[in-house]
């Protein structure tokens, strides 16, 4: 039997994740680290690595890639369009940690450099906006609340929830929500 081209596609895919999953560990772990030891954590010949990037910054580039297109799928995958917004909220920000965990060092590159990856997470800044602004208008969040603002507290506590590595997405996205549409304080104002 002999193998199709789309065989050989789907094992290309499959060697490239491979290599891709392989690269966030090990570049986690020591953000020096070479082919070689890229390769050796895939499981695979560091000519394979090599057939596959031509360079080390090519795979770096290929993994800031990859995890900018997970990040993409996770909030879309959370319906922020048309789920009720509280849940959309929920889902967003549990499906977001997700990707943050799971590809940490990818998410952590500037991945403003690449004009794709800035389009991407454009798009994802409007709909999150979108999504603050149909929270507003359902009740979940204040009418007079600067929804700029909420934005960037939100992002700062989505950053800092995804230092904890360890920690389950689940938990720490209702303890980030809830953090967001409480706040910490007791109520009481400086007037």
């Amino acid at each position: 039997m002999s193998e199709t081209p789309r065989t050989r596609r789907s094992d290309t895919e499959r060697t490239v994740r491979t290599i891709l999953a392989a690269a966030e560990r090990v570049l986690s772990r020591n953000p020096t680290a070479s082919m070689e030891q890229i390769a050796e954590a895939a499981g695979v010949a560091r000519t394979t690595v090599h057939r596959r990037f031509s360079s080390r910054d090519a795979l770096v580039a290929a993994l800031a890639a990859w995890a900018t297109q997970r990040f993409a799928e996770a909030v879309k995958a959370a319906n922020p369009e048309s789920a009720p917004p509280l849940v959309a909220l929920y889902q967003v920000t549990a499906n977001v940690l997700r990707v943050k965990l799971d590809w940490s060092f990818a998410m952590s590159l500037a991945l403003t450099t690449d004009p794709e990856a800035a389009k991407v997470h454009a798009e994802i800044e409007e709909g999150c906006d979108r999504l603050f602004a149909r929270a507003r208008d359902a009740g979940v969040i204040r009418a007079d609340v600067d929804l700029h603002w909420a934005r960037r507290v939100y992002y700062a506590l989505i950053h800092e929830a995804a230092r904890d590595r360890d920690a389950d997405a689940d938990a720490l996205a209702v303890r980030l929500v809830d953090t967001l549409l409480r706040g910490v304080g007791t109520g009481q104002t400086l007037t």
